[in-house]
């Protein structure tokens, strides 16, 4: 696991940003085409911001999937994922993606996940943009996570941690009004990435920080499965880092 801490969020996301382009790019001259994962919430307004900007990446060549959504929310709504995803990137990109899958929740969840699921076993995750949520969850596999299906999409109950998380970032105003439940991508899934780029900025996750990437790797703590991936780059500004033991790599 390569870890690298930065000043600021802004300088952390400009980071994870070109580091996933690298591999965009790298991917798009040797086959011609590369699927994606983006995630949402706070912590990915800078990555996604940087991401824009970064140039030479042919983004009709790209597939984009989405880790998460909720369950019954209407796209209208202002936490509403897929349209977190559309207005801070998708739309904004200079062309059109090759295809961007969004998790629709709101009628059909179940048919949802299968429709999706069927997708992405026909597209090889080059490129996983993920975070780290306050109570260590990975895209909505609160804990316990499972470990074990290797089912790409389930849908999920969530925790009064997340759920309070949500509301704590302004999303909703009440908690009463957080859904219960949401689709979520696997563990199992996301762990199939060729490369993962987990942004983790903001004091408040720091201690699901320390516990992921220098605790037990157990389904109680679900990013600590980080720690098993060949691959996996984590950018964390210096508040976030604050409660590791180790902090060998600032820039």
């Amino acid at each position: 696991m390569n870890i690298q801490i930065f000043q600021n969020k802004r300088d952390l996301g400009a980071a994870a940003a070109s580091a996933g382009a690298d591999r965009i790019r790298e991917v798009l001259k040797k086959e011609g085409s590369c699927s994606i994962i983006l995630a949402t919430g706070n912590s990915q307004f800078e990555v996604l911001e940087a991401l824009l900007k970064q140039e030479d990446i042919n983004w009709n060549q790209v597939n984009i999937f989405h880790l998460d959504e909720y369950v019954s929310l209407s796209i209208n709504h202002p936490a509403s994922f897929r349209a977190y995803l559309w207005k801070r990137f998708v739309s904004q990109l200079p062309v059109p993606p090759k295809s961007f899958h969004q998790l629709d929740a709101e009628v059909d969840p179940i048919g949802t996940c299968q429709k999706i699921a069927e997708l992405i076993k026909r597209s090889p995750i080059e490129v996983a943009f993920v975070g780290i949520g306050e109570n260590a969850h990975l895209a909505f596999n609160d804990p316990p996570a499972n470990f074990t299906t290797t089912e790409p999409y389930l849908i999920v109950e969530l925790d009064q941690a997340c759920r309070y998380q949500q509301l704590g970032e302004g999303w909703f105003p009440s908690f009463e009004d957080v859904p219960k439940q949401a689709i979520s991508m696997s563990i199992h899934q996301i762990m199939k990435s060729n490369l993962i780029i987990c942004s983790v900025p903001d004091e408040r996750k720091s201690e699901a920080v320390k516990n992921s990437l220098e605790g037990a790797i157990t389904e109680n703590t679900p990013a600590s499965i980080l720690q098993k991936h060949p691959n996996c780059c984590v950018f964390l500004d210096q508040f976030s880092a604050s409660k590791l033991a180790k902090k060998e790599v600032y820039v």
